[in-house]
């Protein structure tokens, strides 16, 4: 038995052994295999297959092989269709972004010359049929009614501020100012425009408010509670911040100036290349589509602004060389210049913030719908803002100084003396009232077919949001306290990880204080999709971001956003 035994033990390491074995050449026959699929994708075929003592056949080497493998082999794009769509995607949208963009700067640009042209044209007429209005009303009896309604309070407030702001104004030398810039050296005046830029959109951004403010403390019902300082002071507070607008845009004008009648133009030069800075500032930034809105308002706000300081140094200088006509084919290729190199700064950096930031090129088609609802609007018998208002909040654009800078310049370059000016200037006025007219109308009517396009016409109807009731709806909503107890079962958020400690303590939760919009279909339409890192809250106790903690942030409209409104975390 024992010897039996101990045969089979036998037998079955001898069979181990030979299985073993048999792995091994195996395993041996295989990485040789692969060694020459290697070798024979290289061009490097070995035929003996040896080992590596043996030295390599040069003519085996083939060099020859290797330059027909690299100019026959190939390759098939469409194995990867959807990256090459995609990109031929982006190459069109670039291409389409000029016309898109200068379709939406064109109807920007009008609407900006409507409100810009109102101030010369129907605001004088309506201060007088408000003056007119206020001073046969007591005479008529009707003490009971209203002397004033608030849009005709409005423009009696604006016509005072423009004829005390340009008695102002009357003070103010040019020439010497002229003569004080040009005396400066070329990199301080650079540094002098760049400060101007930003101190005008400091000033545009406060400006409206404070006639917002004014406005509103004039035409407050009286049963209401009044937490104000007095229209007197509001008014105080306007007319200074006019004048002072005023004389930021008349610095800007003579720098300009000064730069086209610079010898070397070395300052235009210089103010140029500032707009391709602009790009390197803005391209490689991350957009979303509220911010790019805020962007092409700016846009237009900053064209329109640039063409009215070039008529304005035009004007300036047509004077000092006595209105020659040649002197203005002097001036031609200049503003030509400064003209499209705005334009084709414009259109590059749109082109590669929508490419990077997978923007179509349709928004610019629901940016001018949201430019048409306000227009359309503002024609509504439940308006609430008159519409050259609604442009300032949207734009930036605040048209009074402006209008003031240019009523200042044409009368101190333009001498009227006798009946023939005057009749002149009558007739020019009738011309402006004209434009504005015919202007007016085919902007309401492109408006409507925007308006009706995009589906808005329900919102039309809808109620202004009311500043006091977002704000009970904001208090109403927002959670005070969030209290956990200690038996509660952890939250975990997406990975897995507790969000409440052994220790749980009280955590405090506030909602978005934004009012809550009317709801209708072309919301969808007007709408930004929320961030993944909005909505992303951070543990006060663990550090750990949770979904359970997080509130719902409302999406925001594109008819609520204003010029310098926050959008994420930027205003641009």
């Amino acid at each position: 038995m024992a010897d039996s035994l101990s045969t089979g033990l036998g037998e079955e390491k001898e069979k181990e052994k030979e299985d073993r074995e048999r792995d091994r050449k195996t395993a041996k026959t295989e990485k040789n295999k692969e060694k020459d699929e290697v070798t024979e994708t290289l061009g490097f075929n070995d035929k003996n297959g040896g080992s590596k003592g043996k030295k390599r056949n040069l003519s085996d080497l083939s060099l020859v092989r290797f330059i027909t493998t690299e100019l026959t082999r190939g390759y098939f794009l469409e194995h990867n269709e959807a990256k090459y769509t995609e990109r031929r995607e982006r190459v069109y949208t670039c291409l389409r972004i000029p016309k898109e963009l200068e379709k939406l700067m064109t109807f920007g640009f009008f609407l900006c010359l409507d409100a810009f042209l109102y101030v010369f044209t129907l605001l004088p007429l309506r201060v007088i049929l408000a003056l007119l209005r206020l001073l046969t009303l007591p005479c008529c009896g009707l003490s009971g009614s209203r002397l004033l309604q608030p849009a005709q309070v409005c423009d009696v407030l604006k016509g005072f501020i423009m004829v005390l702001c340009y008695s102002m104004m009357s003070y103010v030398d040019y020439a010497m100012m002229y003569h004080l810039i040009r005396g400066q050296s070329v990199i301080k005046l650079y540094i002098i425009y760049n400060m101007l830029e930003v101190a005008d959109r400091l000033f545009s951004s406060f400006g409206q408010d404070i006639l917002d403010a004014l406005y509103w403390t004039a035409t407050e019902p009286k049963e209401k509670k009044r937490a104000h300082i007095g229209v007197i002071p509001h008014f105080f507070m306007a007319v200074l911040y006019v004048f002072l607008h005023a004389i930021l845009i008349m610095v800007q004008a003579t720098t300009l100036n000064v730069a086209f009648n610079s010898h070397n133009k070395s300052l235009l030069t210089i103010m140029m290349s500032n707009n391709f800075v602009e790009i390197k500032g803005s391209v490689f930034k991350k957009f979303e589509k509220n911010n790019l809105f805020q962007m092409s308002n700016s846009d237009i706000k900053e064209r329109f602004t640039n063409y009215i300081l070039l008529l304005i140094v035009c004007l300036r200088n047509m004077e000092q060389f006595s209105w020659n006509p040649d002197h203005l084919w002097v001036l031609f290729p200049d503003v030509v210049m400064v003209i499209a190199s705005e334009v084709a700064v414009d259109v590059v950096k749109h082109a590669f913030i929508t490419k990077f930031n997978d923007i179509s090129a349709d928004v610019y088609g629901e940016y001018r719908a949201s430019l048409a609802f306000d227009l359309v609007s503002s024609r509504q018998k439940n308006a609430y803002t008159d519409y050259s208002d609604s442009v300032s909040r949207r734009m930036g654009f605040i048209p009074l100084p402006l209008a003031l800078l240019l009523i200042r310049v044409v009368t101190s370059s333009v001498k009227i003396q006798g009946s023939l000016s005057f009749m002149c200037v009558l007739l020019f006025y009738l011309g402006m009232i004209t434009l504005k007219v015919l202007n007016s109308i085919v902007l309401l009517g492109t408006s409507c077919v925007f308006v009706k396009e995009a589906n808005m016409e329900e919102k039309l109807f809808d109620p202004p949001p009311s500043v006091v009731s977002s704000r009970a709806n904001s208090r109403a909503n927002r959670t005070k306290h969030v209290h956990t107890s200690p038996q509660q079962e952890p939250t975990a958020d997406k990975g897995g990880i507790s969000l409440v400690s052994d220790n749980a303590q009280p955590a405090t939760v506030a909602e978005s204080s934004a009012p809550t919009l009317p709801k209708s279909d072309s919301d969808t339409f007007l709408t930004t999709p929320d961030e993944e890192d909005d909505d992303k809250i951070i543990n006060a106790d663990t550090g750990l971001e949770g979904d359970g903690l997080k509130p719902r942030t409302p999406k925001k409209d594109l008819l609520e956003i204003d010029r310098f409104t926050i959008c994420g975390n930027r205003i641009d």
